[in-house]
């Protein structure tokens, strides 16, 4: 996306009209959409579910009969990585598994939302796996049924700043919007990998989430660390570059998103379960071979400044066309585990094998 989706015209006027809309949109809390934002519709004509499920997951376990099964999906609303969601109900994924589920925008801490799970106000929820995992360490009772799609994290300097690899990191100052959050996990991790102590060596400083670039801006600090859509929306305006991301190197072929379940539902209702997982993990694959119908099923949730064109490209720069089930699923959480233990964000007397092997279910062999 960097130089080749970067824009022509007036810098000044866009980059103040980018601020501008992306202030107005992020100004409301994300809980303030609620429930069941995108109430169910019948299967969209001209589309084909019969080659469904794509990712070929499935069991031969007969599908849920009856009345709809009602669940509780929780997301984040704001992101855009998880276009697959409104896509699931839009085009009719859930229901084509039988399953009837309630959106709840979840905008609490980690904590919380594992909480929400594991005790059943919520069925299943969306996060990030470098934001769940030191949680569920704790032993939260909800399991990892599949990762969702790698990519939505971004390390961004000012052109002229001089950082351009992320070893330039070194001996900076870097804005984040969260000590604890996924990206500063995820590029700490990175930085350890090419011998940059990231607790030493790293100066962070927290800012408020859409106001990282101001920090850059002002001269306070030398880069900063954001998520898409921000990220993607702020490297439309030329004075901005992309230094990193979590597409680079071995993380290409990982998924940064996963899909936790309740553990009594995995337990008591394993076909429940299943059909959850098939269900968004379909809706993963048709959003990655149909991107531009996937960002207008996303767009009522995108921010105002981002256009059709941005969210379709955010869309087609996540890779949801990974989604790891069973034992991949499996591999990739103990790497990331092993990954924390190496910055101190896990224990070191925890056994990384035992613990991905206790917090991830694998549905389709239930």
């Amino acid at each position: 996306m960097n130089k080749d989706n970067q824009r022509s015209g007036s810098k000044l006027d866009r980059r103040h009209l980018l601020q501008a809309g992306l202030a107005a949109a992020f100004a409301a809390p994300l809980g303030a959409l609620g429930a069941q934002a995108f109430a169910p519709r019948a299967i969209a004509p001209g589309i084909d579910l019969s080659e469904f499920p794509l990712c070929r997951t499935a069991s031969d376990a007969p599908a849920l009969t009856g009345a709809p099964r009602k669940l509780k999906l929780s997301w984040n609303a704001g992101a855009v990585c998880l276009a697959p969601v409104p896509v699931a109900i839009e085009h009719g994924f859930f229901q084509k598994h039988n399953i009837d589920v309630d959106l709840v925008n979840y905008s609490g801490s980690t904590d919380q939302l594992l909480e929400a799970i594991a005790t059943g106000k919520s069925d299943a929820g969306l996060g990030m796996a470098l934001r769940w995992l030191k949680p569920l360490e704790q032993g939260f009772d909800v399991k990892i049924a599949a990762g969702t799609h790698g990519g939505c994290m971004r390390v961004l300097s000012r052109t002229d700043s001089g950082v351009s690899k992320l070893a330039d990191l070194k001996g900076k100052i870097v804005a984040v919007g969260d000590l604890a959050g996924p990206d500063k996990n995820f590029f700490s991790i990175q930085l350890a990998k090419l011998g940059i102590d990231p607790v030493k060596d790293v100066d962070w400083r927290a800012y408020p989430g859409n106001l990282l670039n101001v920090a850059v801006e002002k001269g306070e600090v030398q880069a900063f660390l954001s998520s898409d859509p921000l990220a993607y929306l702020w490297l439309k305006d030329t004075q901005y570059k992309e230094v990193a991301s979590n597409l680079d190197g071995e993380y290409r072929e990982k998924s940064c998103c996963i899909l936790g379940l309740r553990g009594s539902l995995v337990r008591e209702e394993p076909q429940v379960a299943r059909a959850i997982t098939q269900a968004l993990l379909d809706a993963a694959m048709f959003t990655a071979q149909n991107a531009t119908v996937a960002a207008k099923s996303f767009q009522p949730y995108a921010p105002k400044a981002a256009t059709l064109a941005d969210i379709e490209g955010m869309v087609r720069y996540h890779t949801h066309h990974h989604h790891p089930v069973g034992e991949i699923l499996k591999r990739e959480l103990k790497a990331y585990a092993d990954d924390l233990k190496s910055v101190q964000v896990f224990k070191q007397s925890t056994d990384t094998a035992k613990f991905a092997e206790r917090i991830y279910v694998d549905v389709f062999a239930v």
